[in-house]
């Protein structure tokens, strides 16, 4: 037979002191016993001496007077006593029984049947099923912690996939509160149709979801890029549930779009340089024959179409000029502390006669104190300009209203560049920078690519969202000056 630990403290609560003696002295005469057996007979020392956690076991009689043992069970739990209870009673009946253990008792002993050998089973018992239950509490503290300390969100659904739990990262990655989740449909936050489609699908069939990238939404309908991990689990009652994890992906997306947007405009740069060289040497040649020709010529068809001539090699020359100048804005900044406002006020002024001319309202919102910055003025100037005067020829006339907001993050401040015009396609976004490209009938597709060329050489980031039909809004950040 198992011996119990040794060095235990036993409280027995019975308000019958003979009854006390006769069950301490079946304890006593447990083999190997060290138990140190103390008695308490009022409700209220009972209770005090339960919920300090002194004690290693107590045994507590279902009789106490005014009061019960059930009473004194439940309390005692509800104020923290983790120690094992095992309840006493005169005569046992089923009812009871299963009262006390659903209410908490590790036990229930009939006082009439206990002996020695009876009460060392149930304390060894008691004290082994303590120890277990203590070491799940403490696993169970430690996933919690991690569970609500995690950067990731971590979730669990219903089989039917309704949150049903979730920690406190979703609440700043989706800005939902803890309880605006709860009973939520974690499909619903998925942005794209398909996204929902196949994570239900994919789980329903195979029961696992690894590393799926998919747009969740916010509540304020921000887009989050993210990772997505989930399995399909079963609970002890043979229950299916989800749990999942869901990593924010945006920011190292966003560094990948820069990445590569920095990439290409150097790429292009480079070859712009490139036939640049190769196109000026033959143009000079071609301009200098021109202007003698034209000295030579004697009658007025021939000066016509020599001029015709002269004009398209000066045309080609400034284009040239003009996308030398789009390459080099990066390399020619000159940075100083310089407020984000009065630079949007000259960019808004430059704009003002387009704007008056499309009847466009605009809406202005600063802080009332400066937003600091390191910028190159006339550069930073140019490219707001740029974004403003497309955002004028993307709206109707009459119907038009351009917002511009500046605030401030803890970090950096933020301008917000917002039109009520035709939007851009899915598929025209993923090209927005790209040098060259536009939807203009006769533009050249330089004004973004410089645009986001002197964003980068600020050392700033740009965004875009942009819905059909419905307007875009580029928003860019800086870093405060100190």
């Amino acid at each position: 037979m198992n011996k119990p630990n040794i060095g235990k403290r036993i409280l027995i609560v019975d308000d019958d002191e003979d009854d006390y003696f006769i069950t301490s002295e079946y304890i006593k005469n447990i083999p190997a016993n060290n138990f140190t057996v103390d008695w308490s007979y009022n409700y209220k020392d009972a209770l005090h001496k339960l919920t300090s956690n002194d004690y290693d076991v107590y045994f507590v009689d279902y009789r106490l007077g005014i009061k019960t043992g059930m009473d004194l069970l439940t309390d005692a739990i509800a104020q923290g006593c983790e120690a094992p209870i095992i309840l006493l009673t005169g005569k046992g009946t089923q009812e009871i029984d299963v009262k006390a253990m659903e209410s908490g008792a590790y036990d229930y002993l009939i006082k009439s049947e206990l002996n020695t050998e009876k009460l060392e089973r149930c304390i060894r018992y008691s004290l082994e099923r303590a120890s277990s239950i203590k070491a799940l509490k403490a696993n169970e503290r430690r996933y919690r912690s991690i569970f609500e300390k995690s950067k990731d969100i971590v979730f669990i659904t219903s089989n039917d996939f309704n949150i049903v739990d979730i920690n406190y990262a979703a609440t700043e990655l989706l800005d939902y509160e803890l309880d605006e989740l709860l009973q939520t449909n974690v499909t619903s936050l998925f942005k794209n149709q398909g996204d929902k489609s196949y994570f239900t699908d994919f789980l329903n069939e195979f029961g696992e979801f690894y590393d799926y990238e998919a747009d969740l939404l916010t509540k304020n309908n921000e887009i989050k890029n993210c990772i997505i991990s989930a399995s399909v689990e079963i609970n002890n009652n043979g229950e299916k549930y989800v749990q999942g994890i869901i990593h924010d992906n945006t920011s190292r997306k966003k560094a990948e779009k820069t990445s590569l947007q920095a990439e290409k405009l150097a790429a292009t740069g480079r070859l712009v340089r490139t036939l640049a060289h190769e196109v000026r040497n033959p143009l000079n040649n071609i301009n200098l024959s021109i202007e003698q020709l034209i000295q030579q010529a004697n009658d007025e068809d021939s000066k016509l179409y020599l001029d015709i001539v002269q004009r398209n090699g000066k045309r080609i020359g400034d284009l040239i000029t003009e996308l030398l100048n789009s390459s080099r804005l990066s390399s020619q900044i000159s940075l100083e502390r310089t407020s984000l406002q009065s630079v949007m006020d000259f960019a808004i002024a430059a704009a003002l006669d387009r704007m008056t001319l499309k009847h466009i309202a605009l809406e202005v919102s600063y802080p009332k104190k400066d937003c600091f910055s390191l910028l190159d003025p006339e550069k930073i100037k140019l490219a707001f300009l740029n974004i403003i005067i497309n955002a004028i020829e993307a709206m109707e006339e009459d119907k038009g209203r351009l917002s511009v907001a500046i605030h401030t993050t803890d970090e950096e401040h933020i301008v917000e560049i917002t039109d009520n015009g035709s939007g851009i396609s899915e598929e025209n976004m993923q090209r927005l920078f790209e040098p060259y490209f536009t939807s203009k009938r006769n533009g050249m597709g330089l004004g973004l690519a410089s645009t986001l060329n002197i964003i980068q050489s600020h050392n700033a980031h740009i965004d875009v969202k942009s819905e059909l039909g419905t307007g875009t809004s580029f928003i860019i950040g800086f870093k405060k000056a100190s």
